[in-house]
């Protein structure tokens, strides 16, 4: 059955409910539909959330109604969008919601709708302790994971869009393997995985085309961006950022943005600076409390005249208020570029500093694929990776990990992700331990290690620490 017809008999069973049933069925229809309708496809909840904001009486309905209300009109670019969102979080935080998987779901929608990823993590102990069918847990998980890679948590971010993509898999969700899978790919090359970046994104487009998701249609030109970035492959890079930008392709207005700034900064440097003022004529800067906020004023006073001490002190000046942790991956890339830019002009010794700054936030945040293009500069000026980033890089499963324990005769291999659970438990860490050091949920680790016994012939913990000792 397609996601639109699924989607017209919720809303139909709807029209004849009670109304906090008639607000979860649209919300369940608003889901099905999210991950393959275009913009316009959405007014029809707002349409339906507004007719029904006058009879609203339960805190519940209310949340749910924001929520479709807020996230519509944002999608289809209204104004209103913002203030249904920011009350649909507050009737969450004002009421015990977090045992009811609905609303749970709602707010977790209204904070990434409201660009603050950020608050994503939040969720994460809720969704842990819910009793969701797995393709809830996926949806769940790669809107959490979506959330930590944005805010700038890679290590976390693409653990959790990991285990989406293989739950979804697993029950035949195509739309969230789809847009989880999307996510990892953008989240891989920033972690410098760039093979697993390629299949994913070929993964991503196929799944997109199957399903019919016009969302990650519109996500994966984004995802070959970073790609391209983390190759260092400045001419395909730069004939990308055109393409999205004379398309307007993007998920969000914010992310469209990102990349009109980028470009603006390539032909201020390429010496076309009234070409960089039209790509920035109709982007207006962001309030201080948006995630970059505070330094994009005097970014684009740099980009307009990049050769100047005053723009460039300003800039300097603004990238030191980004502080918050969701704003570390732009602060590094503010550094990167001030850095790069004043080796260019033969400033040494402040081109290191500011590169050494840069490489420390890719360490923090694990972008590895990154780090390694800043340390690449670095040592060009004759400068010394910082302390802590010479060794930082993709987390994988450790080669001695997967040899540590084989299999059972006549039973499979454990693969990566059961061997990393394995050797944590074989460690004496706890479930919630070890869910704490791979930045998985502890379902998960449960899931794992019942087939980690099977699979190895052990019937408990203390067995499965003694395999290892008799093959280590």
């Amino acid at each position: 059955m397609s996601t639109e017809i699924a989607a017209e008999r919720l809303l139909s069973a709807a029209d004849g409910a009670d109304p906090e049933r008639a607000a979860r069925l649209a919300f369940r229809a608003f889901v099905a539909l999210s991950r393959t309708a275009d913009s316009h496809q959405m007014l029809p909840f707002l349409a339906r959330a507004r007719k029904a904001h006058g009879a609203i009486r339960s805190p519940r309905t209310e949340l749910i109604y924001c929520t479709l209300a807020g996230t519509a009109a944002t999608r289809a670019g209204l104004p209103d969008g913002p203030e249904h969102l920011d009350s649909a979080l507050r009737i969450f935080d004002q009421n015990a919601f977090g045992d009811d998987p609905v609303l749970v779901e709602c707010a977790l929608t209204a904070a990434l709708t409201l660009m603050r990823p950020h608050e994503a993590r939040r969720f994460a102990p809720l969704v842990d302790a819910l009793d969701l069918t797995p393709v809830d847990r996926a949806r769940l998980l790669a809107m959490i994971g979506a959330g930590d890679a944005w805010a700038g948590h890679l290590v976390r971010g693409q653990a959790e869009l990991r285990e989406a993509v293989r739950l979804a898999a697993l029950c035949d969700s195509l739309d969230v393997q789809a847009e989880a899978t999307s996510w990892l790919a953008k989240c891989d090359a920033l972690r410098g995985d760039l093979d697993e970046a390629a299949d994913h994104l070929d993964q991503a487009r196929g799944l997109a085309a199957r399903v019919g998701s016009a969302w990650v249609a519109r996500h994966l030109p984004e995802c070959t961006v970073a790609l391209a970035f983390a190759r260092g492959d400045h001419d395909a890079w730069v004939g990308l950022l055109e393409l999205v930008v004379a398309t307007d392709a993007g998920v969000t207005a914010g992310l469209q943005h990102e990349h009109r700034w980028e470009l603006a900064t390539h032909h201020a440097l390429a010496g076309r600076p009234r070409l960089a003022a039209t790509l920035l004529a109709d982007v207006a800067d962001p309030p201080d409390s948006w995630p970059g906020g505070p330094v994009l004023p005097a970014w684009r006073a740099w980009i307009l005249d990049p050769d100047s001490p005053a723009t460039t002190a300003a800039l300097t000046a603004a990238l030191g208020r980004l502080t918050r942790p969701i704003e570390q991956l732009l602060a590094a890339r503010v550094a990167w570029l001030l850095g790069a830019h004043h080796g260019r002009s033969g400033r040494r010794g402040e081109a290191a500093r500011l590169l050494e700054q840069a490489s420390a936030g890719y360490a923090r945040a694990g972008a590895a694929g990154l780090l390694a293009l800043v340390l690449k500069d670095l040592r060009l000026l004759g400068g010394q990776p910082p302390a802590g980033t010479q060794g930082a890089g993709p987390v994988g499963v450790d080669p001695s990990a997967a040899a540590a324990f084989p299999g059972a005769a006549g039973r499979p291999a454990l693969t990566d992700a059961e061997a990393r659970v394995a050797a944590a438990i074989a460690d004496g860490l706890s479930n919630r331990e070890a869910a704490q050091r791979l930045f998985v949920s502890v379902k998960t680790i449960e899931f794992h290690l019942g087939n980690i016994f099977r699979k190895l012939g052990v019937r408990n913990r203390t067995e499965l620490a003694a395999r290892r000792a008799r093959t280590g």
